[in-house]
């Protein structure tokens, strides 16, 4: 465990946005089904969750017989993406994970998996067990949910031998994250057909090995715009400016607080200016409501965000974090059903916030500390590395002062 504490005053310089987390779990899998190679430019310092990734894709490679031991760590997206892909090439499986992982919903699949020649065997969340072929056919499953199990079953039903349909009965949310999926599929050969409610995926599809570099991460990038938009200036390098990330939303949305962002011809800069608070319907970029949030928390007047209730069931409930957070530092912030409201202040106070042991937290309330008046303690900083390893090494680079301190 660790703490950060980190000290007012702002960011100035120009950094390489870390690769996206999102694509990189997608090609990873994408590669090593394909039998490829590695999707990461030399000395890429790569977060716990893609290392997760990575090496239970070694583990899949190398499979030869009996029960596969699939440990997840914390990653969401790893378990739900891999649950699929290894019921479509047969492997019996047991799937294990830490920290909140084994309580976060898996029951889409529960659903769907024993209807198609997949026995699964669980009390209700990890440890999961199973075994057996996933057949070809039709899967209905609600488009309100995670993304994530819509993108699993993408990746895996082409491995099948006949057709399948994937049907939506619920309108689809975190939209990105799925055109990401079938964008990086097709990348490597792969295809999955827009029906009415959902695709259409042609069985007997082979992955095939291809070049491939993992794009920058846009739901990092906004960190980095929270803290232009709140007083630094920023020259964000190697960002796609036509990216299908949902979260390339970011760019417009501290645009909306006031922000100054424009693209350069190598870079996308931000600067501060008069900020005002916005309405921020959340259902397509979860990812991104800590960052807002925090933006939020500094802006003259209210900032509303809603349908973001599936934010209670990440590695933190980051709704509940957020708010306690802000509050602890002086701000005005309170929670709805689905979402949050926030009256902005114009500066925050000193004091200690809980990380939470989410790394989308942690980095949030460190950008919003730059703009408090004394010294902001963070708990649990050790949690970047699931996602950002490098964030407080980078954070430093651009003239921040955080201080991490291991305790052990």
């Amino acid at each position: 465990m660790s703490t950060v504490t980190v000290q007012p005053g702002s960011l100035h310089g120009r950094i390489l946005v870390p690769p996206s987390k999102s694509a990189a779990h997608r090609a990873v899998i994408c590669s090593a089904l394909a039998g490829g190679d590695d999707v990461f430019s030399p000395g890429e310092i790569l977060s716990d969750d893609i290392r997760t990734t990575i090496r239970i894709m070694n583990q899949i490679k190398a499979y030869s017989s009996g029960q596969l031991c699939i440990d997840c760590g914390e990653s969401g997206s790893t378990l739900r993406f891999l649950i699929p892909v290894a019921a479509a090439l047969g492997i019996p499986a047991k799937f294990v994970g830490h920290g909140r992982l084994p309580e976060r919903p898996i029951g889409i699949y529960l659903n769907c998996l024993p209807e198609h020649g997949v026995t699964c065997k669980t009390a209700g969340g990890l440890p999961l067990e199973i075994c057996g072929q996933l057949t070809a056919g039709t899967f209905r499953l609600p488009g309100n949910v995670s993304s994530q199990f819509i993108t699993g079953l993408l990746l895996a039903l082409p491995l099948l031998g006949g057709d399948s349909e994937l049907v939506l009965t619920a309108p689809l949310e975190s939209a990105g994250y799925v055109a990401m999926t079938l964008e990086i599929m097709r990348d490597f050969g792969v295809i999955a057909e827009q029906t009415e409610f959902g695709w259409h995926i042609p069985g007997g599809q082979t992955y095939r090995a291809r070049e491939y570099r993992v794009e920058r991460d846009w739901s990092q990038a906004a960190f980095f715009l929270a803290a232009g938009a709140l007083g630094s200036t920023l020259e964000l390098e190697g960002l796609n400016p036509n990216s299908c990330q949902g979260d390339h939303a970011a760019e417009g949305l501290f645009r909306a607080f006031g922000a100054t962002v424009r693209w350069n011809e190598t870079a996308l800069t931000v600067s501060p200016g008069t900020l005002h608070g916005v309405e921020i319907d959340a259902a397509q970029i979860p990812d991104l409501v800590p960052a807002l949030a925090a933006t939020a928390a500094l802006c003259e007047g209210r900032t509303r965000i809603y349908h973001a209730e599936r934010l209670r069931i990440k590695e933190s409930d980051r709704l509940a974090a957020m708010a306690h957070g802000i509050t602890n530092l002086g701000g005005q912030i309170r929670q709805t059903n689905d979402g949050l409201e926030i009256n902005g202040v114009p500066m925050l106070h000193g004091g200690t916030v809980q990380g939470c042991n989410d790394h989308r937290i942690v980095m949030a309330f460190a950008v919003a500390a730059l703009n408090a008046d004394c010294g902001v303690t963070i708990t649990d900083a050790q949690s970047i590395r699931k996602s950002y390893p490098s964030f407080f090494t980078d954070f430093n680079q651009l003239g921040g002062n955080a201080n991490v301190v291991s305790m052990g």
